[in-house]
């Protein structure tokens, strides 16, 4: 019963917050967070929270258990990314996007294309939150014996609700209290895996269960790579979280709603240091259950977090896993959810509702923001039952290896290339979903097409080269060349450091 008060504290905690938030949200400026009143710490924090879920609790975990030290080395890719950012798009961000992560596109680009990179991009952030919410029903469903169906349901509930509520800043505020619920649980489950390494062979203390980890440990399982996870497949991987880290639609929003171009780039400098001491943190105990739990089949592997949580942790802890593994994906679909709310009140529903009054657009941002819940549970059921026997990690890179490269290609190329013509965005959008989505269509016959090493890499130089012929074929007149020229000096202007 006490696992059970802890988890019950935990979504009252963020309703409560919710609730707060919403009294000092009076805007649809502050419910997305165009306010630009941001500390940078938090929005660190948020940025970080958003940047993985629960999925990666259970994918990772499942590598790690299986082939050790794979999962950091994958997880590591994301440091250099962010440092990147940090160097070379902070500061751009955060004078690009003003009401939604992609309204630059309407300049830089033409109106056209951002309306038709919202109706692509929305799908493709509903399928990402879908995954996530599925990740967190598995976790919940081996550790607390809930099923899959209410624990889908309340997670995406209480999202919906507190999200609904106080909008970017209830978001914000929950992601920081999540993050502290994290950090409990993180730092106490490797230590009682250590104590029952040590049991093994009679031992105690952590210096013992240290000695007893690396002595058992299966031979190559400190390699940076194994199996399929081959250099190559990290280079691919590399590109492809690169795409997402620098062009996700919530993490645009954290670079955005800070206070100055300075708090963009340490809010970046954050982010880095805790996507480098993280996951060595996260993903030891799944490393040694190989040694106290080593007969996990591979067809429950998605599960061994929450098995060896069962197996290692007091009363009243699993209550804190599964508030943490709520935390993880809470925060990620929180974010989500008002991003895409915001990309589809402010570049679908106020260009066609050109007059709305405040208070409209608040309902609006509300109401964007229930139905983008909705949309989300209802797909999480849908990749329950067509997932079959495929694991989480590999049904997640699918989708972003057609996905993702005709939408983040033409919005970095944006930011970066000023010869990039206005009407080549629109080529590049369009040509590489096209041929995205006939690559995924040709793995009926040739599967290797639908693995994320072949994917990934032709969809991505199909869109490349269709902004090249785009912009060789409809180059911009002096008048559209003048605009792109005023949309660079914005971005390249002295640097505000408040």
């Amino acid at each position: 019963m006490l696992d059970y008060g802890v988890i019950v504290v935990f979504f009252a905690t963020m309703i409560g917050v919710g609730i707060y938030c919403a009294r000092r949200t009076t805007s649809s400026a502050q419910f997305f967070g165009s306010d630009k009143t941001v500390p940078w710490w938090l929005s660190g924090i948020s940025f970080y929270m958003n940047s993985f879920s629960a999925l990666a609790f259970v994918m990772y975990s499942a590598l790690a258990y299986k082939f050790g030290w794979v999962p950091v080395t994958v997880s590591w890719l994301s440091v250099p990314v962010v440092l990147l950012c940090a160097w070379f798009l902070a500061v751009r961000w955060r004078r690009a996007a003003q009401k939604s992560p992609i309204d630059f596109i309407a300049t830089r680009y033409t109106p056209a294309m951002c309306s038709t990179l919202a109706v692509l991009g929305l799908p493709m952030q509903l399928l990402d939150n879908a995954l996530k919410l599925l990740a967190i029903g598995t976790v919940v469903g081996v550790g607390m014996g809930f099923p899959l169906f209410w624990s889908i349901c309340a997670s995406g509930l209480i999202i919906v609700v507190y999200t609904f509520l106080g909008g970017l800043k209830a978001a914000l505020a929950c992601d920081f209290i999540q993050f502290l619920v994290i950090l409990a649980v993180v730092f106490t489950l490797p230590f009682l895996c250590l104590g029952r390494l040590a049991a093994i062979d009679g031992g105690a203390g952590l210096a013992h269960g240290f000695s007893v980890f690396f002595d058992r440990a299966p031979e190559g399982f400190f390699s940076f790579t194994a199996g399929k996870y081959t250099w190559m497949y990290m280079l691919v991987f590399f590109c492809c979280v690169g795409s997402t880290l620098s062009t996700n639609w919530s993490l645009v929003q954290r670079y955005y709603s800070t206070r100055s171009d300075r708090d963009a780039k340490k809010m970046a400098y954050l982010v880095a240091a805790l996507l480098f001491l993280g996951p060595p943190l996260f993903f030891f105990p799944a490393m040694a259950a190989r040694m106290f739990l080593p007969e996990i089949p591979e067809s429950e592997m998605n599960g061994i977090y929450a098995i060896l949580c069962r197996e290692v942790l007091p009363v009243g802890m699993m209550g804190m896993v599964v508030a943490a593994m709520f935390s993880a994906t809470m925060s990620s679909l929180a974010g989500n959810f008002n991003a895409a709310a915001a990309v589809a009140v402010n570049e679908l529903y106020l260009k066609a509702a050109k007059n709305a009054s405040p208070r409209a657009k608040m309902v609006a941002a509300r109401a964007a923001t229930v139905i983008v819940g909705g949309l989300v549970v209802a797909l999480a059921f849908v990749m329950q039952y067509a997932q079959g026997a495929d694991d989480l990690f590999n049904l997640s890179n699918k989708v972003f290896g057609v996905l993702l490269p005709p939408i983040a290609i033409p919005m970095l190329g944006g930011l970066l290339v000023r010869r990039i013509s206005r009407r080549a965005g629109m080529v590049a959008l369009v040509g590489g979903a096209v041929f995205g989505l006939s690559v995924f269509a040709a793995g009926a016959r040739w599967a290797f097409l639908r693995e994320m090493t072949w994917s990934f890499p032709l969809t991505s130089a199909a869109t490349v080269l269709c902004l090249a012929l785009g912009t060789v074929l409809w180059p911009d007149g002096p008048r559209e060349r003048s605009e792109v020229d005023a949309f660079f000096a914005r971005l390249e202007g002295e640097e505000d450091r408040e």
